[in-house]
């Protein structure tokens, strides 16, 4: 059997342990969808960094307990008032604080440089939706479904979602996404390219992990170097990318893990990487 360590996340609303190098993070309110709150928001930013910069894991894989992966904010908590500071706070201090929160959340998860991947058992909807999307790779059980659902509570997105889905899946599918507000299910996600794949609900975890630890064992600079590549080509032109990946592989020629990788092909083997 697998050891498994257990991180304190301070809170039970938001559960950490890491398995084979995969840092399992599951969002665990399913009386609330997992939505999320002044207890679990906090701790969830916490762990992103805690488990990003922790040399023990390998990749970040993002989950929600029950049936739900993340139902965003909460809608009835808006109209609550619960928090008479933020309700007393200026509206330009309302904006860094939320500008704040959305950097150490979605801003994060982004520049994450390990493989990061969000298994969704149900809804993800609004800034649960944003929180899928900031992840490198999405596997949606078949009863999942996704919606923006800002423009049903007159809200107009936060934590970067018209951003990643414009990048994910074009600016006419973008469009529509964000102003009908309408549930789209597994099928159709994979269909255009919201998820990556979709499952049976009762593999989901199994898969999702699997995905995880392939990657969790692989090549760690190597990995990091690829999302660098991969970010700048939406950012460079092609002259300017390709100068910087050929920096990065000339790099990684003279790691250990390309060494060994090279002496398990000629040996036919698995390589164990060192992450040097």
């Amino acid at each position: 059997m697998t050891a498994e360590t257990k991180i304190d996340t301070g809170t039970e609303e938001l559960l950490c342990v890491i398995r084979d190098r995969v840092a399992i993070i599951t969002l665990n309110r399913p009386e609330a969808r997992n939505a999320f709150s002044d207890t679990l928001t906090p701790a969830l930013r916490s762990m992103i960094k805690a488990c990003g910069e922790n040399p023990e894991v390998g990749a970040l894989l993002l989950t929600g307990a029950g049936t739900a992966f993340c139902a965003g904010g909460n809608v009835k908590g808006m109209g609550a008032h619960r928090d008479k500071k933020k309700m007393e706070m200026s509206y330009e201090d309302k904006v860094a604080d939320l500008q704040e929160r959305q950097r150490l959340l979605t801003g994060a998860l982004v520049s994450v440089r390990k493989p990061t991947i969000a298994a969704l058992p149900g809804p993800a909807v609004g800034a649960g939706l944003a929180l899928a999307l900031a992840c490198d790779i999405r596997i949606a059980a078949q009863s999942a479904f996704v919606a923006t659902g800002y423009v049903r509570v007159g809200l107009s997105g936060d934590y970067g979602i018209a951003w990643l889905l414009t990048r994910l899946v074009g600016t006419s599918r973008a469009r529509e996404l964000m102003f009908t507000g309408d549930k789209v299910d597994a099928t159709r996600c994979e269909t255009l390219g919201l998820v990556n794949r979709v499952v049976p609900d009762d593999k989901l975890q199994a898969e999702a992990f699997a995905l995880a630890k392939s990657m969790a064992e692989g090549p760690t600079l190597a990995l990091r170097y690829i999302k660098d590549n991969l970010d700048e080509a939406l950012q460079f032109d092609f002259a300017t990318a390709r100068d910087h990946e050929a920096e990065r592989l000339t790099r990684l020629t003279t790691t250990a893990d390309h060494k060994e990788a090279v002496q398990a092909f000629i040996e036919k083997r698995k390589p164990v990487f060192s992450g040097e």
